[in-house]
């Protein structure tokens, strides 16, 4: 789920609207005939149009054309067995309640998994709200056609953990786990320091209420908040394993960092993950288990975006410093003792010139300037809940803005990474680079990119996973259109890509899936078919007014069928809301486009 964006720049330098490709991903499958070719569909002009999901009705596969579509599993409130996809539970249980006393059923439906699990067929599905929520659900798979309905769902418990916070996206283990995130965590330092619940941010009230309380209720103080809110309980990757009775284990991997998480995507090693962070002044993370199909322990490591030049995105070598090593169970126990912001630093504010006292770092994060101090023995604990903080101060570079989804193409040993702006701490000299190095000076592009990162063999790292350097693949357009064309309310150009956000790669089908998270960008967000060979964009679905594409997922062979999940999140919920008629259309969709034949 995004934050509120600024409209696109009304022109931009000519050499970043250019497309560049690295000389690894474009001999990417070579034999091109494996590519699969979408049909394409248009941009949404009419208003019957923006209100449907438009998507690719046929592609062609190994020369066969076959019939596909936008196939639906569930909406959010649907009732499949005994429980309602999507409704909030709280830590007894019992449904959440809205503050007019209604139960809280989310229209926030985001990543969702596809498990085979012996002889049975799973789906995860994440809800990206406060509290958060996963649902469990058996699916039936049609032999005759490979059409997926739902069987029954149930929600997933993480009373143990306290809850689950915002998840977001997601990705498949290779040993088949569900691995999910929480995204945008608190401050802790500020909810330490708050006088009142006028000082609570408002994001971060709703939390209260998987433990019972009202935090609207006048009678709820800020001492009752911070007795259920726990900050450091929330913000790390979290990963499900199914097995075929339906049961579902949870695990959040305090040992891989606390960041707003967008998704960890595991690399085929088994113990090299990436982490990306969502908002601004966020970093970019790699986490190296120590033993394969085991993320509980090992050593994180902060990216640092060394700039060569700032054309088309950019061009970075990339260099690793390494937080240090640490496990879950003794972050965890750190955690539920109670530890605070004032425990593992000591804070000053910068003086009247910007500078920090001689002992403390300057720091440019998420949580603007500060001046830090850890304090004696903190030093790992910080790496763990404090992340972020802990990264800028060691050095890393903490200026991405909208870092989203990751993907992987074995076959060209590249990384995909999607930046949804580069805007504010990318941007050379804005106001977010106050109190930090400025390492990305870039020129400004609303309207996003995907980059590409070159994975090698590290030593050092001791992983064949390292990517070396950082650069831009697909850049999104700024363009201005005619106030009374069809194309008005789009800010970025309707043949490319505006903010990606979600990405998946068609493994050894030379096809990278971008969907987008935008809204003054394209008014409709879309979902496009890559070809890295050719650099063709193809758009192969649109969704409705005020909702975003989330979490687009490709399985290439699931029982002989392949899949490209796709989850339609909060219609009408973000902008257009005047449009909505009926509320029934303000529900989210879980579902796919296909089904397509096996592409192994």
């Amino acid at each position: 789920m995004k934050k509120p964006m600024t409209k696109a720049a009304a022109c931009f330098l000519a050499a970043s609207m250019m497309t560049t490709i690295s000389a690894a991903a474009l001999a990417n499958d070579k034999k091109t005939s494996r590519i699969p070719e979408f049909k394409e569909v248009p941009f949404p002009v009419s208003d019957a149009d923006k209100r449907n999901i438009l998507a690719s009705d046929e592609v062609t596969v190994d020369g066969k054309t076959h019939k596909i579509g936008f196939k639906t599993i569930l909406r959010s409130g649907e009732v499949k067995g005994k429980e309602t996809f999507g409704l909030l539970l709280d830590h007894k249980g019992q449904p959440v309640k809205n503050t007019d006393g209604s139960v809280h059923v989310s229209v926030d439906n985001d990543f969702s998994s596809l498990l085979p699990i012996g002889n049975k067929l799973f789906m995860v599905s994440h809800f990206e709200s406060r509290p958060g929520a996963m649902y469990l659900t058996e699916l039936n798979q049609a032999k005759d056609s490979g059409k997926l309905t739902a069987v029954s769902t149930k929600n997933i418990d993480f009373s143990s953990y306290g809850g689950l916070w915002v998840p977001c996206a997601g990705s498949v283990t290779p040993w088949n786990s569900h691995l999910g995130s929480e995204e945008y965590p608190n401050n802790a330092r500020l909810t330490e320091a708050a006088a009142s619940m006028d000082n609570i941010e408002d994001y971060d009230k709703p939390m209260a209420r998987y433990f019972g309380v009202d935090p609207y209720a006048k009678a709820t103080t800020v001492e009752d908040f911070r007795k259920v809110f726990k900050p450091y309980r929330y913000g790390y990757p979290v990963e499900v394993t199914v097995s075929e009775k339906s049961e579902a284990k949870v695990t959040k991997h305090f040992a891989m960092g606390r960041v707003a998480v967008e998704l960890a995507k595991v690399m085929p090693d088994m113990r090299t993950a990436y982490i990306s962070d969502d908002g601004t002044n966020v970093g970019l993370f790699m986490f190296v288990a120590d033993q394969p199909m085991d993320l509980s322990s090992g050593t994180l490591y902060a990216a640092r975006w060394n700039q060569v030049h700032g054309r088309s995105g950019g061009y970075a070598d990339l260099s690793w410093i390494n937080l240090g090593h640490a496990d879950n169970a003794a972050i965890q126990k750190s955690i539920e003792s109670g530890v605070t912001f004032s425990d593992i630093f000591t804070a000053i504010d910068p003086d009247s010139n910007g500078n920090c006292q001689e002992g403390f770092t300057s720091i440019s994060t998420t949580d603007g300037h500060e001046c830090l101090q850890i304090n004696t023995g903190m030093e790992t604990l910080a790496s763990r809940v404090e992340t972020r903080r802990y990264a800028a101060m060691k050095g890393a570079t903490t200026e991405f803005r909208k870092e989203e989804g990751i993907t992987f193409d074995p076959t060209s040993s590249t990384l995909y990474v999607a930046m949804s702006e580069i805007a504010k701490g990318m941007e050379d000299g804005s106001k977010e680079d106050k109190g930090g190095p400025n390492h990305i000076r870039l020129p400004k592009n609303e309207c996003g990119a995907v980059y590409g990162l070159d994975i090698a063999s590290n030593a050092t790292i001791g992983s064949d996973y390292v990517a070396r350097n950082m650069y831009g693949v697909v850049n999104g357009i700024p363009r201005s259109y005619a106030k009374d064309g069809d194309f008005a309310n789009n800010s970025c150009d309707i043949d490319g890509i505006a903010n990606p956000d979600n990405i998946t790669y068609m493994i050894d089908r030379g096809t990278l899936i971008i969907g987008e998270d935008t809204g003054s960008g394209h008014q409709n967000d879309a979902i496009w078919a890559y070809t890295v060979p050719s650099q063709k964009l193809t758009r192969i679905q649109t969704t409705p007014y005020g909702s975003e594409t989330t979490s687009p997922y490709f399985y290439p062979d699931v029982n002989g069928y392949s899949y490209l999940m796709s989850v339609i999140q909060h219609p009408y919920g973000e902008s257009d809301e005047d449009k909505l008629g009926d509320p029934a259309q303000a529900a989210g969709y879980t579902g796919y486009i296909g089904p397509m034949p096996a592409m192994n």
